[in-house]
């Protein structure tokens, strides 16, 4: 970085500031980047880099500032000024049509007289107030009660979709994107909703599995959870998203301007456009519509169309369009009497509960699993459901042999929602948690301030297989062919007790294996040795650390290189690594103080398993994995030689194209459905060298979707609401060949 003078480096900041805030209200309220995210990158690291050398010139409104708070110890009460209040639900389209009659009577109105409303998809998140005065944010609150809510100001911050400053919503000024009292001589209120798209639920719910903690029952809960984080680091290591859904109030300050105070719109719809203008995200499905009739078109419009959307929506809330006649109509107690929300059928089903099962996770975790009678939920089968813990059974008062409902949370996972009290015969069961390992036997411990009862047998035998399988994953060490079957004679059999194990494994052990031919063992033990050379990010993941999943292991790797170096970091060393918080620094420092744990890394050292960081992408390790055997579709079998394994196949010919050529450049590109010449791993690897991004379902921020053979539904629906261009197999690798 050429060094300057702090006159210029203030110039260069507040320019940096302005230009980067620009592109984020295109890229999230917009939704159409100008430049790429590597432009992107090196402009924030310029601003991090200037504020580094010149910390006295950091404001609370730069965007290095998502991140910046330290840990509170409790969130301070915030009073809101005009009432957050809840919305009456109607549930189906005669109660509708009743609510729209009485809208017509209160303001005496004939009801050959339509109303104008603005329909809005009600999303399954996190109400909350962000207050902005002179144009910068200041203060955001939950809703709580609806007259108190809890001050989130810090973990706000952390949302890349709200705003710090507002922007000049005359595009055409030369001040276009710059906050200030001159251009903001005003309080600003915005009301919104805090959410988690369902792809990051599922990733975090994964991760959360990964790393031995309870999940999430839904998204609402997640984000929930995400913004109620004593520690920001946290909330901001999961991607909450945000919209905006109404103007709370506007209020000059005193001696401003009457020309720089905008005039408040006259209509709910005009003022979501003005905030959008302000650089708030407005969900793009809101719709004027004329009259009860329209309402009903709307909904029935977005009952099935909702499944094809990347984030959970339980229904649409219908608003009084006018503000002159909201403030006619009023409120009751709770709610305003010119809204409603119209509550989706839940998509559940009622099952009787046979039997709880508590399984052992690898970090002794139990948890309770309700097994009952087979039911079919949003078009699949499902017959289990997690319980999560013993602290959610007894809220609910679940017991065996009840009656419950079951629904799919978020649309993904299945949930027990209620227990049908009125259908208990008196033979219910109710459920006692164990106080010994159902697997080990050894003691059951529960510290306090934790959810979760974990086995304390440090040779549970449950912990180590799962702990072995977690090892052999995919993500992490990569040995193929080590499935839950191999896992358990392996470990029945006393030839692996740890993973150091693994690797002195001989072909004459396993040739002594139940179904397990030379020619499996042979690639079985190709695959371990060449598991030897995945890397530092990847063993750490492998190990099984607690709270430490795949992101994490790669940010430890890229800061330390080492596992000496690791092991020998202080809490406070660790805690410099982008995302360590107090709680990973104290788990990593806590498994490494370990003795057997040290002896573990030793052993696995002296057996040639690489202990530093590595280079190189997916694409790396998609070439390396080539050298092995290829992942038999059954354990124990020969599997058909895969594409990636062959010399100068299409992936290898296609990977020094597109890594000299990067046509990719700046793109987000989601793969669906089976393709002919290559596997979904390989493609996403193209993308990613490329110099574009692999997506896991279509957003507006998709470039295009590639559809193999049976696509999914869900994403080729969204595509085309989206207007996203489909490519076919045949046009992305012809787009590779030419570029």
């Amino acid at each position: 970085m050429v060094s300057m003078d702090k006159a210029a480096a203030a110039a260069r900041l507040a320019e940096l500031r302005r230009e980067i805030n620009e592109h984020n209200y295109r890229y999230y309220v917009l939704d159409a980047p100008i430049i790429s995210d590597a432009e992107y990158d090196r402009l924030m690291r310029e601003l991090l880099e200037l504020e580094e050398q010149y910390p006295d010139l950091v404001t609370p409104d730069s965007p290095s500032q998502r991140v910046g708070a330290p840990p509170s110890e409790a969130f301070a009460v915030v009073y809101h000024r005009v009432p957050l209040l809840s919305l009456d639900n109607v549930y189906d389209v005669e109660e509708l049509r009743a609510w729209d009659g009485r809208l017509h009577r209160w303001l005496g109105l004939p009801q050959s007289e339509p109303l104008e409303f603005v329909a809005e998809l009600k999303i399954d998140g996190l109400a909350v107030a962000l207050t902005y005065e002179q144009g910068r944010f200041v203060r955001g609150a939950t809703r709580g009660d609806g007259e108190r809510g809890e001050d989130v100001t810090a973990n706000l911050r952390t949302v890349r979709a709200i705003p710090l400053v507002l922007r000049n919503p005359h595009p055409d000024s030369a001040t276009a994107g710059e906050s200030g009292a001159d251009r903001f001589p005003f309080t600003l209120e915005v009301r919104g909703e805090v959410y988690l798209e369902k792809e990051a639920f599922r990733r975090l719910n994964q991760e959360r599995a990964k790393r031995g903690e309870p999940l999430f029952a839904n998204p609402r809960n997640a984000a929930a959870g995400s913004l109620r984080q004593l520690d920001p680091r946290v909330t901001a290591s999961r991607p909450l998203a945000f919209w905006c859904y109404a103007l709370g109030y506007l209020e000059p300050l005193a001696g401003a301007d009457p020309v720089a105070v905008p005039a408040l719109p006259e209509t709910h719809y005009e003022r979501l456009q003005m905030l959008r203008s302000f650089g708030f995200p407005v969900n793009p499905h809101i719709r004027l519509c004329r009259g009860v009739q329209e309402l009903v078109d709307y909904l029935r419009e977005w009952e099935e169309k909702r499944h094809a959307l990347d984030y959970a929506t339980d229904g649409i809330v219908f608003k009084v369009n006018s503000v002159a006649l909201q403030e006619r109509l009023g409120a009751t107690a709770h709610a305003p009497r010119w809204a409603i929300a119209f509550k989706f059928p839940a998509e559940e089903a009622t099952t009787v509960i046979r039997q709880i099962v508590v399984q052992v996770g690898r970090t002794g975790a139990l948890t309770p699993t309700a097994v009952f009678d087979p039911v079919e939920i949003g078009g699949s089968t499902v017959s289990r459901a997690s319980l999560h813990n013993e602290d959610y059974i007894r809220e609910k008062d679940i017991r065996i042999g009840d009656t419950v409902l079951v629904h799919k949370a978020g649309e993904v996972i299945p949930e027990v929602v209620k227990v049908l009290v009125e259908r208990r015969t008196g033979a219910e069961r109710p459920f006692v948690m164990p106080d010994r390992c159902p697997v080990c036997g050894s003691e059951v411990q529960r510290e306090p301030g934790e959810a979760v009862a974990r086995c304390v047998g440090r040779s549970c035998p449950a912990q180590i297989e799962e702990a072995l399988l977690h090892f052999a994953s995919r993500d992490a060490m990569d040995i193929q062919g080590l499935g839950p079957k191999l896992a358990h004679q392996l470990l029945e059999k006393g030839l692996v007790k740890t993973m150091a194990d693994l690797y002195r494994l001989r072909l004459e052990d396993l040739l002594t294996l139940e179904r397990m031919g030379r020619k499996s063992a042979e690639n079985l033990l190709v695959a371990i040795e060449a598991s030897k050379e995945r890397g530092l990010a990847r063993l750490l993941f492998g190990l099984g650390i607690r709270h430490v999943g795949e992101e994490t292991a790669r940010e430890l790797a890229r800061h330390f290189r080492t596992m000496d170096a690791l092991m020998e970091a202080s809490e406070a060393e660790l805690r410099q690594v982008p995302g360590i918080g107090p709680e990973v620094a104290s788990s990593l420092r806590a498994f490494f103080h370990d003795t057997a744990n040290r002896q573990l890394i030793r052993e696995l050292a002296e057996l040639g398993v690489k202990m530093e960081a590595t280079g190189g992408g997916r694409a790396a390790e998609l070439t390396a994995r080539s050298m092995a055997p290829p992942e038999s579709s059954r354990e124990g079998q020969m599997p058909a030689e895969s594409p990636a394994s062959l010399p100068n196949s299409l992936f290898a010919r296609l990977l020094s194209r597109v890594s000299s050529r990067q046509p990719f450049t700046g793109m987000q590109i989601v793969v669906t459905g089976t393709l002919a010449g290559l596997t979904r791993e390989e493609a996403e690897a193209l993308i990613e060298a490329g110099g574009g991004r692999p997506g896991a379902s279509v957003s507006r921020k998709t470039t295009f979707l590639v559809a193999g053979e049976k696509p999914g539904e869900n994403k080729l629906a969204r595509a085309r609401e989206l207007g996203t261009r489909i490519l076919s197999e045949e046009e992305f690798l012809r787009m590779m060949e030419e570029a």
